[in-house]
């Protein structure tokens, strides 16, 4: 396949790199619009009790509300406020996107009242079950209002949508920064300005494919905007890996005997020969995502692995094919005194610094392997100490209305009722309901219970609040002593809301990981030993995978849940992962 691989490229290089180019033309205009047909995050495990709940609340009639309206300076007892809600009610009702409008002058609930009693919401619920469709209608709320004096429009349909958007922006951010800084790398590693483009040309490829590919697979099922962020770090984080691998052993190989296919093969039989190996290494690692029901996961398994094998892809066939038409200029644009460091580095030398910490390490293996391991183990230590979080509005900067509108329900009104317990009973008497709600009202952890509602299809809602916030361990448990509240003879009970499916979801991944994890290790030996033909590489690399990962972990619990660089990356911890 290898040699087969060389020959192409050396014969027909200009064909290769045409359609390279046509490819990359077709992919944009296609894959360019990828974004926009995403679906949103998409932690649900259909098979969960939380996700079971809401779907029957919602068969039933019932609406979890997706916007919340905040108004300030609007003293409740003013007949100036009440004309100002009200009018505002009305209009919010008259869209055909909306199914009800509850705030203070419906309920006469001190729930909607702010501590101080100058300020008021409105909880608005959305008439589509399509989490896309829903988040859009809440950010054309979000717009609509936008600019009114007094008023702050957030909830969880509009914090979802602006965290899209956030992401879509960031990731925009991200590549026009990494293409540069990614140049320079480049740049300093091959010490050419022709090689250095070489890695950047790879990721272009790799990633705008990977996107078409993406715009494909969303048209046939519900792929999550998530996957676009491990798709553009992955793609450009490849582009180089096996850039270097080729473009620096071909270097190596034409600085002995010139260009030609006989250097062509002796790269693609080595440097490809790994190249494809690890393409299918990483790809199935990624594969192993796919396991998982949450949109966001397999999502991203699915993203991850096509770039991988599309990296892999262009760096055995398009990447050949211009450093045959290139030859000897892809030394090129090269400073004079980095053009000697070129020359010398494509000859095998014994000095240096890279030949003298080889030969250290080879002379010391043991305690080398020794102190190198116990440094990674103790950079491990703080993912002992990790803690989840969910995503929710404080995942966005202070800016973004969604963020504001959280803080200030979260901090200036009683605590907690925008994320309440959502308990759907089905087949009772009609007494039933209200004794299963005194006995949740007396649950430890549970602040207030409503009085049960009835919906449709024999189905009936209650509401409990929480003393603690949504994703807290504290509330956590709350959901579970609520579900082991005994259900009236003869009902079925389901325990859903925020905070039921942040459990159910954790649970989720408990049960699936090992399927993911077993799919790694198998994948890994197996692939390995086709490559080296040795049972003891793949097991080794599989340690070091481990020490590795349990030292990044230990960082991200540094920097990220502790806060260690808060201030130097702008960034504000919520206190986990």
């Amino acid at each position: 396949m290898f040699d087969t691989l060389a020959r192409l490229a050396d014969r027909r290089a200009r064909r290769v790199g045409f359609l390279a180019v046509a490819f990359f033309l077709a992919a944009g205009a296609l894959g360019g619009s990828v974004a926009d047909r995403l679906d949103p995050y998409g932690a649900d495990d259909p098979a969960t009790e939380a996700v079971e709940a809401r779907d029957q609340l919602q068969a039933a009639g019932h609406r979890v509300p997706g916007a919340i309206v905040v108004v300030d300076d609007a003293p409740v007892a003013k007949p100036t406020t009440r004309a100002r809600i009200v009018a505002l009610e009305r209009e919010l009702r008259g869209r055909g996107d909306v199914q009800s409008v509850t705030g203070y002058y419906d309920t006469r609930s001190r729930d909607f009242v702010s501590n101080d009693g100058q300020a008021t919401y409105l909880a608005v619920a959305l008439k589509s079950t399509d989490d896309k469709k829903w988040q859009e209608a809440g950010a054309d709320i979000a717009e609509r209002l936008a600019g009114r004096p007094g008023v702050t429009v957030g909830g969880a349909a509009v914090a979802q949508e602006q965290v899209n958007k956030q992401v879509e922006e960031d990731l925009r951010t991200a590549e026009l920064l990494a293409f540069p800084l990614l140049f320079l790398l480049s740049f300093v590693f091959f010490r050419s300005g022709v090689a250095a483009l070489l890695p950047v040309m790879i990721g272009l490829l790799a990633i705008v494919g990977t996107f078409l590919i993406l715009r494909v697979a969303s048209e046939l099922g519900s792929i999550s905007i998530f996957a676009l962020n491990l798709t553009t770090g992955l793609g450009l984080g490849l582009a180089i890996d096996y850039s270097l691998f080729v473009v620096s052993r071909y270097r190596e190989e034409i600085a002995k005997d010139g260009p030609g296919l006989a250097a062509m093969r002796r790269v693609m039989a080595t440097a490809g020969r790994t190249v494809f190996f690890s393409s299918l290494t990483v790809a199935a690692a990624l594969a192993s995502l796919l396991v998982f029901p949450q949109r966001f996961l397999y999502s991203m398994g699915l993203g991850g692995s096509l770039v991988a094998l599309l990296a892999a892809a262009v760096s055995l066939t398009v990447l050949p094919a211009v450093l045959t038409l290139l030859g000897t200029r892809v030394n090129s644009l090269a400073p004079r005194f980095l053009q000697r460091r070129a020359e010398a580095d494509a000859r095998p030398d014994e000095q240096g610094f890279w030949y003298r910490l080889s030969r250290f390490v080879m002379r010391r293996p043991a305690p080398v392997a020794t102190l190198s391991a116990l440094l990674l183990i103790v950079m491990g230590l703080p993912f002992l100490g990790i803690k989840f979080n969910t995503v929710d509005p404080t995942v966005l900067p202070e800016s973004a209305s969604a963020r504001q509108a959280y803080d200030t329900v979260s901090e200036e009104f009683p605590p907690y009722r925008e994320t309440p317990i959502w308990v759907s009973v089905e087949g009772t008497g009609p007494g039933a309901p209200a004794q299963l709600a005194a006995r949740i009202r007396r649950t430890e952890g549970v602040a207030a219970v409503a009085p049960p509602r009835r919906l449709g299809g024999g189905v009936t809602v209650i509401q409990a609040v929480s003393k603690n916030s949504f994703a807290s361990e504290a509330s956590q448990s709350t959901v579970e002593r609520v579900r082991d509240v005994a259900a009236p003879p003869g009902a079925t009970v389901l325990v859903g809301g925020a905070t039921a499916d942040f459990v159910d979801f954790q649970g989720s991944l408990t049960r699936h990981l090992p399927i993911a994890f077993a799919i790694i290790v198998l994948a890994t030996l197996v692939i390995l030993f086709l490559m080296t033909g040795s049972v003891v590489l793949p097991i080794k690399s599989l340690i070091m995978n481990v020490l590795n990962l349990s030292a990044v972990f230990g960082l991200l619990v540094l920097i990220f849940q502790d806060g260690r660089l808060d201030g130097f990356l702008d960034y504000s911890s919520p206190g986990a992962i």
